[in-house]
């Protein structure tokens, strides 16, 4: 079993930015994808961004060269730096755990859906004001 805890969400103007981070406990896997995903009010949840086992990232072209995802294997950390917030990234953020994933050719997560991956955290809202 696996425990995701994300923290680090806020309040901040256009153009501010935020560090989300999330914390795994429990049993530790050797091959994996983390991703974040976000939900806005009314809207599905829509993926972010990914990191796989080699650390290969990828990201949503809403979020390409704004949001930076980084893992820190030691403290079993995943963070998600967002630069040049938009009010559109208004949202709650969720970290998700995948380990049984499926690499890309260039080592990134081929999964970016929701349905593929099978542990979350319990989100943190992150609000953008104009």
């Amino acid at each position: 079993q696996v425990h995701l805890v994300e923290s680090g969400g806020g309040s901040v103007p256009a153009g501010g930015s935020l560090r989300l981070s999330c914390a795994a406990s429990g049993h530790t896997y050797s091959s994996y994808c983390m991703g974040w995903f976000r939900q806005a009010p009314g809207k599905e949840r829509e993926w972010v961004s990914c990191i796989s086992t080699d650390g290969s990232t990828s990201y949503s072209d809403s979020v390409k060269g704004r949001f930076t995802i980084s893992q820190d294997n030691a403290k079993k950390t995943l963070y998600l730096q967002m630069n040049s917030l938009k009010p559109e990234d208004t949202a709650m953020y969720y970290c998700a755990a995948d380990f049984l994933p499926i690499f890309r050719s260039d080592g990134s997560c081929r999964i970016r859906q929701e349905g593929g991956y099978m542990y979350w955290g319990q989100g943190t809202q992150v609000t953008v004001s104009s």
